[in-house]
């Protein structure tokens, strides 16, 4: 059978077209689908990317700075604020399309005028000028004054539109140092980095606004637009503390005189609080660096580090970063320490509570404790006096710092209270503290500490402030509500943060957390840290017309000692309490590494004085007049009065009734010259050098004695048959009172008639109590 094979060309036409007119269907239903897939991606997907692009076309943005708030202290005296300023910007797009009809609008000629009047580098400059591929580059930030003002006529004298200013800010400290590793500072970019600058970072930022104009194809702006919107910025909230900057002044004043006296190697830090509501009130960490200069380091460590040929740029690099970091760490809540004697406080306040103890109890001290459960009686707990303090009351335990008496204090108590005790007094956790940077303490475990009763040499030497370490913030927290009433408060720099607006957004919380202690029990504490600084080991920071209590304490570096094979390092300290009758301050001073050969290293002989000399100053500031005894209105250092022109028989009866001596040169009957001068102010019983008719002598230099160990009468007598005066601080000069440091080194040489400051410890105490 013969089978036909039916060629396309015989196919039915209508059937071909049908087939094409499908096919065609099919590819335009695809190809649509295809765009409409690929206008979904545009428009929807991709539509915000556009839009920016669009707009990016279309218009010209320039940014409204926002105004950083304002850091105040509780006074309203500002300590951080900020400040109108412009930054130069570059857009070199500009620069090369303008340059072809403005022979100055070029790259080399702008490098060359910017880096003279700006200060920076002609090559930086250049290399951001070619580049046209880019706009908007920063040349130099936050430029005021003249340097702003020779930059805008530099532009408009040579009618450049590659080069412009923007509004800007800058961030000023007026008070320069103070307090600076509380407030921190800020970056370039008005960043908080460091203290309440980055701790509230985001309150006081603000918003920035911005102005949109239209520009056309060149990317200039099109004049006589009626699109032009501008978006107000938002500045940022200001910020009140609860720090004073007096007594902050106050604090850092004695303390680096402290550091000076007692030859601190290794620092020193200080916070004074309202044990009230835990405010703080100052807060010190030595050394201060410059809030407006925080990145410079001191020209001394900077000339040692180049003297070390042999340091790498890597190790020079890393040595310098090193140096910046310990000048901004805040210690009083970055560090910790083992507290030694002051940490008695607590351990009285829980054996009162618990009923174990009264101020009649009795302990027996011989130098040496034996009876620690766990420790080898050929090992013994020493007492700082090597020699025994004998029988004695509760109250003169304390007054005596007495390592003994506490120890069996602490086993009276029982590892198992003493811990819950630890805790309800805040130890084992961060206080909380609206400051960066706060640590942990570093404690034993529960299991180590109570696990086995027949081991208690952790308790032991707990109890009276050794083998744990803890941070000044929490000790003060915890002995502000030893004697407080027994209130337990978060403390706070923090007072209130406003909005631009005003509005209060946030203040500080001042209830209490909890009670850890009686009203009773706390009224104890006061009485006997009372008695500590009236007749104990913290007589040195006794204050005339006021009632002060506080600790003494002295701690050893154990792992350094051990390490070196012998070397010491102590770090002594004191809290101080007042009035003691209705407190209103707490302060706690940490001095680290005393190296002083002339003073005994103790809590006692240089803490104590240094918190008196910062007490003496804050109690008259916060309103709390003195109430002087007969013996210490006695005692107080007095203005001379003017004695010029004076007849010699009124300047005789003018210093007698000051309760000053005299003593006449010359023959004449009216004064011509007085030393010290008029409103010098030194000690009572000075004898002042009158001149009758006579003249003074002039540009007559005398050598200072050694006064140090010496006897206040001894010492005074000393300067005055050299023509020279004293003034005295520390405890009153009486007979039982010696030369601790004086504000002239000896062999020194110093005008006749001038007068040298000496500051007066309780000679009797001696021991690293």
């Amino acid at each position: 059978m013969k089978t036909t094979i039916r060629k396309d060309d015989d196919r039915p036409k209508g059937t071909i077209l049908n087939r094409t007119f499908a096919l065609m269907l099919l590819c335009g239903i695809a190809t649509f689908m295809l765009l409409g897939i690929k206008l979904f991606q545009l428009q929807v997907l991709r539509h915000d990317e556009f839009q920016e692009r669009a707009i990016d076309q279309q218009t010209r943005s320039a940014e409204i700075k926002a105004s950083r708030g304002t850091i105040f202290d509780r006074n309203g005296k500002p300590l951080a604020v900020s400040a109108p300023a412009e930054t130069v910007y570059l857009d070199p797009y500009m620069i090369e399309l303008n340059g072809k009809n403005n022979p100055k609008e070029n790259a080399s000629d702008i490098a060359d005028a910017l880096s003279v009047l700006l200060d920076v580098e002609r090559d930086s400059i250049y290399n951001k000028a070619i580049d046209s591929t880019k706009r908007g580059l920063p040349i130099k930030l936050k430029i005021e004054g003249e340097e702003a003002r020779a930059v805008r006529e530099y532009i408009v004298d040579n009618k450049l539109r590659g080069v412009y200013l923007l509004e800007d800010s800058k961030r000023y400290y007026p008070q320069s140092t103070l307090a600076s590793s509380v407030i921190g500072f800020v970056g370039t970019e008005n960043k908080g980095l460091e203290g309440i600058e980055a701790k509230f970072d985001d309150y006081l930022t603000g918003l920035n606004g911005r102005i949109v104009r239209l520009k056309n194809v060149s990317g200039t702006d099109m004049l006589f637009s009626d699109y032009e919107n501008y978006f107000d910025a938002q500045n940022g909230g200001d910020i009140t503390l609860t720090l004073d900057s007096t007594i902050q002044y106050f604090m850092e004043k004695h303390l680096t005189q402290g550091v000076a006296d007692y030859e601190i190697a290794e620092g020193a830090a200080a916070i004074a609080v309202n044990p009230k509501n835990m405010e703080i009130l100052g807060i010190v960490t030595l050394d201060n660096f410059d809030l407006n200069a925080p990145f410079d380091l001191p020209e001394e460590f900077l000339t040692e580090l180049d003297e070390q040929e042999e340091l790498t740029e890597e190790e020079r690099a890393a040595a310098i970063k090193a140096a910046r970091e310990a000048q901004w760490r805040n210690r009083v809540i970055s560090d910790t320490y083992e507290p030694g004697s002051v940490f008695k406080t607590i351990t009285l306040a829980i054996a009162l509570e618990e009923g174990l103890i009264n101020e009649q109890s009795t302990f027996v001290c011989n130098g040496v404790h034996r009876g620690v459960p766990g420790r080898d009686p050929e090992n013994p707990v020493h007492c700082w006096n090597t020699s025994g303090h004998g029988t004695q009351t509760l109250t003169k335990a304390v007054q005596n710092s007495c390592n003994v008496a506490f120890v069996e204090i602490g086993l009276k108590v029982g590892a198992e209270r003493f811990y819950d005790y630890i805790e309800a007094f805040g130890f084992r956790n961060r206080t909380g503290v609206d400051l960066p940077g706060e640590t942990s303490s570093i404690l034993w475990s529960e299991e180590a500490f109570i696990g086995d009763p027949r081991n208690r040499t952790e308790l032991a030497a707990a109890s009276f402030g050794q083998t744990f370490n803890i941070t000044p913030i929490q000790l003060v927290t915890a002995i502000s509500a030893s004697v407080n009433g027994g209130y337990m408060y978060q403390p706070h720099i923090v007072q209130t943060i406003r909005d631009a607006n005003g509005n209060i957004v946030k203040s500080a919380d001042s209830e209490p957390l909890r009670q850890v202690i009686s009203e009773s029990t706390s009224r104890i504490v006061r009485s006997i840290l009372e008695d500590v600084v009236t007749i104990g080991t913290g007589k040195n920071a006794r204050v005339p017309g006021y009632r002060v209590g506080g600790k003494t304490g002295t701690t050893t570096d154990t792992v350094h000692q051990v390490a070196t094979g012998g070397d010491r390092k102590y770090t002594v300290s004191f809290c101080g309490i007042a009035p003691m009758d209705d407190p209103q301050i707490v302060i706690l001073v940490l001095l680290n590494n005393p190296r002083s050969t002339t003073v005994y290293t103790s809590g006692g002989a240089m803490a104590a004085p240094t918190v008196s000399k910062m007490l003496a100053d804050i109690l008259p500031y916060l309103g709390i007049a003195p109430q002087y005894t007969e013996d210490e209105a006695k005692q107080l250092n007095i203005s001379v009065p003017q004695l010029r022109d004076m007849p010699s028989a009124d300047a005789k009866t003018a210093l007698e009734e000051a309760g000053l001596a005299v003593k006449t040169v010359g023959n004449g009957e009216v004064v011509t010259g007085q030393f010290p001068s008029a409103n010098a102010v030194v000690a009572p019983g000075t004898k002042v050098i009158i001149y009758l008719g006579t003249d003074m002598p002039q540009d007559r230099m005398v050598v200072v004695p050694s006064l140090t160990d010496r006897g206040y009468y001894e010492a005074k007598n000393m300067l005055e048959e050299l023509g020279l005066f004293i003034r005295s601080t520390g405890v009153p000069a009486a007979s039982d009172a010696a030369v601790s440091v004086q504000s002239v080194p000896a062999n020194t040489e110093i005008e006749y008639g001038s007068i040298v400051e000496v500051t007066l410890v309780d000679k009797s105490i001696q021991g690293r109590y």
